[in-house]
């Protein structure tokens, strides 16, 4: 087994890049040793692999061992171009972040000296690589690919130290892809074996050593690492000092930069030489890790009967679990009928001042119109999906049975059918889509064919249609998918244990214009016709025509008069053909036919011929039913035309318009046993010319809903004495909810259904079935892929019950190990949807990872403990007061929360409008956790601590409070429509403003508007941001003089205030100065040198800015702008020169 050598050290991140490599090799998985690397193996460092004997068998560094472990384990990116961009974020790393990352941290760390100067530069230069970083992650999941990489695990690597002890909860949140792409990172199985659960910085500060524990100890690959920081990113070490004596005289500046690198260096050096030492006294034995535990899965276990309320009184579980969450609500909300129209009204034929919103299924209902008060009605319904439908049955029974649908009977088989039947309606519930079942629909009224039909719009004709022979079937012409060939090609046709070959060309010499050619195998003569179809310079410039089984044929056929001969049994069997063929199966005959003509010396040669290949399926002649749709296309084209309809987003405009430009009239037949049975009977007449159901001028055909209705029909067309008159109802649901507000579907279905829908809606009532047509993403697996039970991506228990063959059940069973080695975490329905509507972008594909959805569970547990410590916090006793308003008597803190709530409910506001669903999702992610959990719960919590002191305290911790339930209570409204489980469960928990008038359900709670939450204010934001930049200067000038587990006093005052004696000065703002005092608790002479050093060089960037500025050539060569760039520099330079200088003089007073 191959070794490999690390530091035993927690934060030595250069071993745990490599050690979280490891953890992907699951089968060469080498043994990692804490020790250092055998003396054979040389002064080589740590990371080390050894993997045999002999130096070829020895890799040294991060870089090489990671990329080795890496590839063992396929992380480093699938093909060439992949690899070299892998290859590129390793250099990234290691070049850019960690010459950074060490020279902000580890002074932290004590590992090098601190340089307050030099970390501060370093720590900007940080953030704004880490900001390009940022801006490459935005649309990525992963930096590499759609699944994690070396690349991922490098950059990982190279900023864990500073998301630990350096990048503070501000710089998080403007780093927002960033540190999303971090903790989906680190919260890997294999990064969580390696690392642990990681706690993110709260402020910067000095990390000193817990009594009695061993100084920190870092290897020496890294400490080199910050050295190399320190040394402005150039390589320092003993051995690559350059050789003066071979150069040019060096500067003053060189040889003062070099006395500084050495001066480190040294410091360095007797910085091992005390590790060193420390390794030759006995070992202490180390406290064990705790293991870390995986994540909880809380069960609700209290019996509570189907449609009665959730128990709400006990204690919340002490974390978030989708599965406690989501229990028995959906049915309560069921029950109370949240979800239909008339909850609350009358009659939902009242008239609405806010209007009527209506939307049939498919999509997830997130726009929060029922919480807005429109009168709502989100219908849910199917189609029998007959085709696919009755594929699964019929291969299912086979399977489990041995049995056909033949051997069942219609009858029985379509009871097999419906035993399936509500699988997708439980899986919208379990999504918590707020349908109004009562309402649901199954496929169209047969009233819709009655009506067309009698119009003429629906007719009977006899032509070629795409029969397959496996179904037994007609297929729409949109419902065929076409494959291009190359060339010769063997595909798989169901009925056939070989494959069949396609894309083959067989040229034959034909020139002899109006003569006839015999048939080789009949005496059958077939008339030689010249025509445009035929393309002169492919192939022959000749070729066959059978006008009874090719589109194209077909219509050479209808030119030149030619004779339609079907060849072709619905079954696929060969009829009126001569013998041996006769009977045969379509594609054995081919091969048989191929041999004949061989046998007699008539065959040449077979080239290859590119071709497009449709779905395996026959043209054949056939009578069937049709519509007509030029009539219905335009008007449907129209409506987007004049603007009475809208697709969003509009680039699938061109779509729709070439596809009802050219619309040619839809066959509607399908001869399926699952599916609607076209409501038209034959009439038998005694007349022999007619041959039942063979009939095309629709003469002998009649519609009905019954068989009474169409013998009525058919009495009254021939004058017998019986009569029918149909009647045509109107529901008040018609005219209340049609048409519809809004379709919201696939783009991918654009014109199989939704021109349809338009075009039936106006042909049937005059009016488009919709106004809007939202388009939304299709969701793809992580790799880009199409859910396919065949890859794996799309099911997971349910392949043990499916009808894929048992190797493509392995093949997808080795996909899902790959993708998830550890096992799929349970994330929970609110976490799934609210990752939907983040990635939702209008019309792109949406590539679907799980990691991003457990970053969402992340949130939802945040959201959890946030809520649970405010009701602690607001106590039993609390009671809201009965309007949110304000009091008056806010603070700065509570009025700045209040702004940014309003900010936020004006953001979603737009964001629904526009169909902004990420803009939605950021909005309400930014507001509870940046800003409501980070600043405004940590602002609060002295109030709360204080709150019994006097009465004004008690009173500044009343409005405080009812502050924190504003936010709580309008935070959870906002965010219902797109959570609904979670925000349920915790809305429940609230106290009610109005008890007796209050909602039962926050699903029909009012949605927060602008015009009850009018509280943003520019103002108050600009004060409390500068409130909390002053807040982060005080933490800065206190982790400056380590200074964070003392109490020491200090005072913001005007920038042009004094500095008192003794104390340290920061510049918040040029309006601002943090002052600390230092007295007593410092190094007073080493403050001063550091205060002199910054005086020198501050100067000497002034001197260079003023000499900039002082050419004579300044004002007309440099832009505007950067001379307005250049002066407000030098303004701050000398504000912050005069501070230093006052400092200097009080720390001299203190000596």
């Amino acid at each position: 087994m191959a070794s490999l050598y690390v530091s035993p050290h927690p934060d030595d991140f250069r071993s745990l890049q490599t050690l979280i490599a490891a953890e992907f090799c699951s089968s060469s998985r080498p043994r990692a040793v804490t020790e250092q690397p055998p003396a054979p193996l040389g002064a080589r460092s740590r990371p080390t692999l050894v993997l045999g004997a002999g130096d070829d068998a020895v890799l040294s560094g991060s870089s090489a061992v990671s990329w080795y472990l890496a590839s063992q384990g396929n992380r480093v990116g699938q093909g060439d171009q992949q690899q070299s961009q892998v290859w590129q974020w390793l250099s990234f790393a290691d070049n850019e972040l960690t010459p950074l990352s060490c020279a902000v941290v580890f002074p932290l760390l004590g590992v090098i000296a601190m340089d307050k100067k030099l970390q501060q530069t370093s720590r900007l230069e940080l953030l704004r690589v880490l900001k390009v970083l940022d801006q490459a992650l935005e649309p990525r999941t992963f930096l590499v690919g759609e699944s994690v990489t070396l690349a991922d695990i490098a950059v990982t690597a190279a900023i864990l130290l500073p998301y630990k002890y350096a990048l503070e909860p501000s710089d998080r949140k403007v780093l927002n892809n960033v540190t999303r792409w971090f903790l989906t990172c680190v919260n890997q199985p294999q990064f969580l074996q390696v690392l642990g659960q990681i706690s993110l910085c709260e402020k910067m500060v000095p990390v000193t050593a817990k009594s009695g524990a061993p100084p920190k100890a870092i290897t020496a690959t890294t400490a080199t690492a910050a050295a190399t920081a320190v040394a402005c990113n150039q390589a320092a070490n003993a051995n690559a000092a350059p050789n003066a004596a071979n150069g040019p005289p060096k500067t003053e500046a060189q040889l003062k930069k070099e006395a500084k690198k050495k001066e480190k260096m040294d410091k360095f050096l007797q910085k091992k030489d005390m590790e060193e030492k420390k390794k030759k006294q006995p070992a202490t034995e180390k406290k064990a890790k705790p293991e870390k535990k995986e994540i909880g899965v809380i069960a609700y276990n209290i019996a509570t009967p189907a449609g009665e309320k959730k128990d709400v009184v006990s204690p919340l579980p002490d974390a978030y679990s989708p599965q406690y969450v989501e229990a028995a609500w959906y049915s309560w909300w069921e029950k109370q009928g949240f979800f239909k129209p008339e909850y609350g009204r009358k009659s939902i034929g009242e008239p609405n001042p806010r209007g009527v919103f209506m939307m049939c299924i498919p999509p997830p209902n997130v726009t929060g119109h029922r919480m807005r008060g429109e009168t709502t009605l989100w219908n849910p319904g199917c189609d029998h999906a007959g085709i696919a439908t009755q594929v699964v049955v019929e291969k299912k029974l086979m399977r489990e049975r041995g049995m056909s649908r033949h051997d069942l009977g219609r009858e029985r088989f379509i009871e097999e059918v419906w035993k399936k039947g509500d699988r997708i309606y439980h899986q919208l519930k379990k999504l918590g889509s707020s349908l109004d079942w009562d309402r649901a629909c199954f496929t169209m009224d047969t009233e819709a064919f009655i009506r067309m039909h009698e119009e003429g719009v629906i007719y009977r004709s006899k032509r070629l249609v795409n029969w397959s022979c496996m179904l037994n079937s007609a297929i729409s012409d949109i419902e065929v998918d076409k494959k291009e060939l190359a060339g010769r090609t063997l595909l798989p046709v169901p009925g056939y244990k070989d494959k069949v070959e396609f894309g083959v060309l067989d040229p034959r010499y034909q020139h002899l214009r109006g003569k006839t050619v015999l048939h080789p195998f009949c005496d059958r003569k077939m008339p030689v016709v010249f025509d445009d179809f035929v393309d002169m310079n492919f192939g022959t410039g000749a070729v066959k025509i059978t006008p009874a089984h090719d589109h194209n044929d077909y219509e050479v056929g209808e030119r030149h008069q030619l004779e339609f001969i079907n060849i072709l049994d619905e079954n696929g069997l060969l009829v009126n053909v001569p013998a041996p063929f006769l009977g045969m199966k379509r594609f054995d005959a081919r091969k048989a036919v191929l041999q004949a003509l061989k046998d007699r010396g008539q065959f040449k040669e077979v080239k290859d011929h590119p071709m497009v290949v449709p779905d395996i399926v026959e043209p054949l002649l056939k009578p069937q039913w049709y519509v007509q749709c030029g009539e219905m296309g335009r008007a449907a084209a129209d409506s987007v035309r004049n603007g009475e309809l809208k697709i969003i987003p509009d680039h699938h405009l061109k779509t729709w318009f070439n596809w009802l430009d050219n619309i040619r009239d839809w066959c509607i037949s399908r001869q399926l046993w699952w599916g609607h049975r076209i409501p038209a009977y034959f009439i038998t007449v005694d007349d022999p010319s007619v041959t039942p159901g063979q009939d095309m001028d629709g003469h002998y055909w009649v519609s009905g809903k019954s068989e009474e209705e169409a013998r009525g029909k058919a009495a009254n067309r021939f004058n017998m004495r019986m009569f029918w008159t149909p009647g045509s109802p109107r529901s008040q649901d018609l005219s209340v909810f049609y048409p519809g507000t809004l379709l919201e579907t696939g783009h991918d279905i654009l014109f199989f259904w939704v021109a349809r829908m338009v075009m039936m809606g106006l042909k049937l009532t005059g009016k488009l079935p919709f106004k809007e047509v939202y388009l939304h993403a299709v969701v793809r697996d992580a790799h880009g892929r199409k859910m396919s039970k065949s890859l794996g991506n799309g099911l997971h228990d349910q392949l043990k019950d499916s009808n894929l063959d048992p190797l493509e059940v392995e093949k997808a069973r080795n996909g899902q190990t790959s993708d998830y080695p550890s096992g799929i975490p349970e994330c929970g329905t609110d976490a799934l949807r609210f990752a939907l509507c983040a990635y939702s972008s209008q019309g792109r594909d949406i590539n679907l990872d799980v990691n991003r959805i457990l970053g969402y569970r992340h949130f939802c547990n945040k959201l959890w403990n946030a809520v649970k410590f405010a009701m602690k916090t607001l106590g039993d006793d609390f009671v809201p007061w009965e309007k949110a308003q304000l009091s008056g008597e806010e603070s700065t803190v509570d009025r700045w929360i209040l702004s940014r709530l309003s900010a936020a409910v004006g953001l979603c506001a737009t964001g629904f409008q526009a169909y902004d669903f990420p803009g939605i999702t950021t909005a309400i992610y930014s507001f509870w956790l940046y800003e409501l959990c980070d600043v405004y719960l940590e602002s609060v919590k002295p109030v709360f601590s204080g709150a019994e002191a006097d009465g004004a305290a008690q009173r500044r911790a009343l409005v405080c409070r009812q502050t924190l339930y504003t936010c709580l209570e309008a935070g959870l409204r906002l965010l219902a429509p797109i959570m609904p489980f979670v925000t349920e469960e915790l809305f429940q928990r609230l106290p009610r403003r109005l008890p007796r008038d209050s909602p039962a359900s926050i699903s029909v709670t009012p949605y927060p508007e602008t015009d009850e939450f009018c509280w943003q204010s520019d103002e108050v934001d600009r004060q409390m941001e500068f409130v909390m930049t002053v807040v982060k200067t005080i933490r800065s000038l206190r982790a400056d003089y380590n200074l964070t587990k003392t109490r020491a006093d200090f005072n913001a005052v005007g920038a042009d205030q004094a500095v008192p004696e003794g104390c340290a000065v920061a510049i918040a703002s040029d309006r601002c100065t943090v002052n600390l005092v230092l007295k007593g608790l410092i190094d007073v002479e080493k403050e001063v040198a550091k205060l002199t050093a910054k005086q020198g060089e501050l100067e000497k960037q002034m001197e260079k800015l003023t000499q900039k500025t002082a050419k004579h050539d300044y004002k007309e060569k440099v832009p505007a702008k950067v001379q307005e760039q250049d002066a407000e520099k030098l303004r701050q330079s000398q504000t912050e020169l005069e501070k230093v200088k006052e400092a200097i003089d009080n720390f001299k007073k203190m000596i």
